[in-house]
């Protein structure tokens, strides 16, 4: 008797047990938090995944810019968010792992407090110098900065962003001395460089490459192993004058830690149909973006392994998290 009333019972609960397991998501309008201002890498892909989720999941996907502290103050929002899935955010490797190995004191652990979803993109960025900088190649830059040590800068978004980073591993590995100026959004960073404020940067492909075809920047190098699609002519870094140099950024999307499986890998799914179309493709590969495919657990280890890899950054260039 006990156990047909037990079987009773658990028959019952069947339905419930599944419709638990299978709640509805979204519920109600999703915020994707970009870690930059309008117009930040981070902001632009957003925007582009926003639409095209809004029309997937018959849900608002909305884009919130929160930029400040090299992602900092956006990956703290989202680490202490409901995990629900309503909020996710869209962050590059300064607030994931270059922030976390310069300074482990940031309120969150880019591993304990986050699920991983999926890598995006990855991208070089340009060395880029204000034209009436009298360097007409990279070679030239370092010879003027050798002989002017400390009275050249360089801009950045801000300390322990991939900028300031990309900044600092070439003043180490080019035993120059040049001064960081961090600003709190990159498009203020680039408009102090392309007016003089500040004689050069290492900013994405993405948003530099516009402003070097138009003159406004002079393109000395770019940061990755090869050169750019967007910009074969310009040579790496490596080859024009710092051997073994190399850095690029990738950005991706990442949901609080605690969030249902079923909803992150529901969304790593639909990212991954997304980025495969070729129209999406092409038109990353004109900005000069590289698009990434890497499951959730993927993404996890390749965020583990990069932040090894920044604490030896900062560990050989000396940087500090307040400069």
């Amino acid at each position: 008797m006990r156990l047909r009333f037990a079987t009773l019972i658990f028959a019952l609960a069947l339905p419930f047990f599944a419709q638990a397991q299978d709640e509805p998501w979204p519920t109600q309008t999703v915020r994707l938090i970009a870690a930059s201002g309008p117009g930040g890498n981070p902001d632009v892909l957003a925007r582009l995944l926003a639409e095209k989720f809004t029309n997937t999941f018959s849900k608002p996907f909305i884009v919130e810019n929160v930029p400040g502290a090299g992602g900092i103050v956006a990956a703290n929002m989202v680490a202490k968010s409901p995990p629900d899935g309503h909020v996710l955010m869209f962050g590059d490797s300064g607030a994931m792992a270059i922030n976390p190995a310069l300074n482990p004191a940031l309120g969150y652990d880019p591993i304990k407090d986050f699920a991983p979803i999926t890598a995006l993109v990855s991208l070089p960025t340009i060395f880029s110098g204000n034209p009436n900088v009298p360097a007409g190649t990279l070679a030239e830059f370092i010879a003027l900065a050798k002989a002017n040590p400390g009275k050249l800068n360089y801009a950045s978004s801000g300390p322990g962003t991939p900028y300031h980073m990309a900044g600092e591993l070439f003043k180490a590995m080019a035993g120059v001395d040049i001064v960081h100026v961090p600003y709190k959004e990159s498009s203020a960073a680039r408009t102090a460089v392309i007016g003089g404020q500040v004689e050069m940067m290492l900013d994405a492909v993405t948003t530099m490459a516009p402003q070097a075809t138009a003159g406004k920047v002079r393109a000395l190098g770019t940061s990755g192993k090869a050169r750019s699609t967007v910009m074969p002519a310009v040579p790496t870094i490596a080859e024009a004058g710092v051997p073994g140099y190399e850095t690029t950024i990738w950005l991706g999307v990442i949901a609080p830690k605690g969030t249902p499986a079923a909803i992150v890998n529901r969304l790593n799914a639909e990212i991954g149909r997304i980025t495969a179309r070729p129209d999406v493709r092409a038109e990353w590969a004109k900005q000069g973006a590289v698009a990434m495919t890497m499951t959730p657990d993927e993404f996890g280890k390749y965020l583990a392994d990069d932040i090894v890899k920044w604490e030896r950054v900062v560990k050989v260039s000396g940087a500090k998290p307040d400069q």
